[in-house]
């Protein structure tokens, strides 16, 4: 099902941010090797549950874990 993938990829860019940090949308895409659709949703699904900031600086985005 789709919204396990969902979760999952939200597991793993959650333990990402933990271990490197604050990264742009591309950068998290490009190191985890994730789809767009994937990476947006994922993140969207840690936002919604307040787990992460996002922030769009010019042309790119940033994701911070929040505190």
């Amino acid at each position: 099902m789709m919204i396990d993938e969902i979760g999952e990829g939200a597991g793993r860019i959650w333990g990402y941010l933990c271990e490197n940090g604050d990264t742009t949308f591309a950068t998290l895409k490009k190191n985890m090797d994730l789809k767009q659709d994937l990476a947006a949703l994922s993140v969207g699904w840690l936002a919604r549950e307040g787990k992460v900031e996002i922030e769009k600086k010019g042309a790119s985005v940033k994701i911070y874990l929040k505190n």
